[in-house]
């Protein structure tokens, strides 16, 4: 039986779901970027997040008073993650595994 390539949006869905508790920063696509605990994550890669605090606030007044929120996986453009939730070998794996998947399904 062939395994059938993992895509690459469940990889990152996997690695995020190991994040849950953790502080991360979520810059999006407008340059807001929205510090807080990440509560939850769903398949496509939108996360709801806790506590949170602009990282910028002079630039955004208008959010300051948020304290939760849910984004958009579409609208964001990078994640800051703690670099001690890192589990670097294990990335460089699942990513080389990925890649292999691919080339084989070529």
């Amino acid at each position: 039986a062939l395994s059938r390539p993992v895509p690459v949006s469940m990889l990152f869905y996997s690695f995020f779901k190991t994040l849950i508790g953790q502080e991360v920063v979520v810059e999006l696509k407008n340059d807001l970027a929205i510090r807080g605990t990440l509560h939850s994550v769903d398949q496509y890669l939108n996360v709801k997040l806790l506590n949170v605090s602009i990282v910028e606030p002079d630039k955004f007044p208008h959010m300051q008073s948020v304290k939760h929120c849910f984004v958009r996986g579409s609208v964001i453009r990078y994640v800051q993650l703690p670099k001690a939730s890192i589990d670097v070998e294990l990335l460089q794996d699942a990513t080389r595994k990925e890649a292999a998947q691919q080339r084989a399904a070529k």
